[in-house]
């Protein structure tokens, strides 16, 4: 005799990015009832939110509607939704207009960008961790050439067209390679008073080499292949003194208009109303099998969760790690409804890469390591298999074919909110 869908125990994932989104398809058609909560309605492949910024693709090419996604089992809700705080006591989340009970949770909120105690550098040098924040740096790049076509004064010019990118880790690179191709190549002939290939793109990372999480043979791959893109690598310095008209490197002022921050993750605050031991940057301290100390219905994973117990040091945050322990942390609450232990998790790292530009990456396979165009094919593969959507992969392996072939980004749209600005009358 089947139970009714009220008397089914109730799952509540938090968050639809890799590692929410994975729990919840492992869960989908099971004999218990899901609600997914996410403040937007889509699913982000973040990996390629780089190449949003940069106008290589759409938006809507690496988003795809949560609800679409999960649409095939009736056990699937979703809703639109932004968390406010965990009762871990009385087992329910609270949003900003209402209160959700679960009898088992999955938090995974993920992180956002940390600028180490400057929040008013966040309005000086975005990050990228939304479309939203992919759209404006888009914006600015694009904006920046335009300011530099209309004026005249040199010194202003050459400010508007030097791009730095704070952060040498894959985000940080990848940006940095997509920036100098972008105006070596695909704007290069669209401007009359100015010459886009000479745009200055400065990397600036404050450990001794690029890509530190990298083998160091990468890592010296990286910097080379940045290097012959005309892109200016400054390591062992750190970026000081942001402000409208530049910032402060080391000893140097360097004048600039455009600023990327890639430099830090600080996790989302939910994870600090558990009420548990949190790190430095407000990762949730889980247990081996995922669960906060003395709740093993509620389970932590992603960005959110500082997982130590395999190697000592806190797993990265990739979206490899997500999506298995998402997997594994459905299999657990499907133990635990049969009223058996959740099993210990263990990271299979498959290894890890990062795109420079055309014909340039970087791959780390643990048993080879891969540089210039064979990695470059291997990373293309891998982002294509794992974006969400026939369509995606469709639109996405389309553009990259047409950029590859003609040197041409199709999204160099510049868009405005027109409603928030002073505008004339008509």
């Amino acid at each position: 005799m089947q139970n009714t869908p009220e008397k089914k125990p109730h799952v509540v994932i938090v968050g639809a990015g890799f590692g929410g989104l994975e729990a919840a398809k492992k869960l989908a058609c099971k004999d218990v009832r899901v609600t997914v909560i996410d403040r937007t309605n889509y699913h982000l492949f973040q990996p390629l939110l780089y190449q949003v910024a940069t106008a290589a693709l759409s938006p809507a090419d690496i988003a795809a509607p949560v609800r679409a996604v999960l649409s095939k089992c009736k056990n699937m809700e979703v809703i639109l939704a932004e968390v406010q705080s965990v009762d871990v006591a009385a087992k329910k989340r609270k949003t900003t207009d209402m209160e959700i009970p679960y009898d088992f949770l999955i938090l995974a909120t993920g992180a956002r960008h940390s600028y180490f105690g400057h929040n008013e550098w966040e309005k000086l040098a975005p990050g990228l961790k939304s479309l939203e924040d992919a759209i404006e740096l888009r914006r600015r790049l694009l904006m920046a050439f335009e300011y530099a076509e209309k004026i005249t004064d040199e010194a202003a010019r050459k400010a508007a067209m030097t791009f730095v990118i704070i952060g040498g880790g894959p985000t940080g690179v990848e940006m940095a390679g997509a920036i100098a191709e972008i105006a070596r190549y695909t704007l290069a002939k669209d401007f009359r008073h100015i010459d886009p290939s000479q745009a200055r793109v400065i990397l600036i990372e404050g450990e001794p080499r690029l890509l530190a999480s990298f083998p160091e043979d990468l890592s010296s791959s990286a910097m080379k292949q940045l290097v012959d893109l005309g892109v200016e690598v400054r390591t062992g310095v750190r970026a000081t003194n942001i402000t409208e008209t530049g910032l402060q490197v080391g000893d140097e002022f360097i004048p600039c208009h455009v600023k990327i921050w890639a430099a830090g993750n600080n996790a989302s605050f939910v994870g600090k109303t558990l009420g548990v031991p949190v790190d430095r940057v407000g990762r949730v301290m889980v247990d081996d099998d995922l669960t906060i100390p003395g709740h093993p219905e509620v389970q932590v994973i992603g960005d959110l969760a500082n997982f130590s117990h395999q190697t000592g040091q806190p797993l990265p945050g990739v979206s490899p790690v997500a999506m298995q322990q998402g997997r594994h942390a459905a299999r657990n609450i499907l133990r635990m409804i049969k009223n058996r232990e959740p099993r210990p998790f263990r990271y299979w790292d498959k290894g890890s890469m990062a795109t420079i530009g055309r014909n340039k990456a970087v791959v780390d396979l643990n048993f080879v390591h891969l540089s210039g165009l064979p990695a470059w094919l291997v990373w293309l593969f891998v982002h294509i298999i794992f974006l969400v959507g026939f369509r995606n992969r469709v639109a996405v392996l389309f553009q990259w074919a047409w950029a590859y072939l003609t040197f041409n980004a199709g999204a160099r749209l510049i868009t405005r909110n027109f409603q928030s600005e002073t505008r004339p009358p008509a």
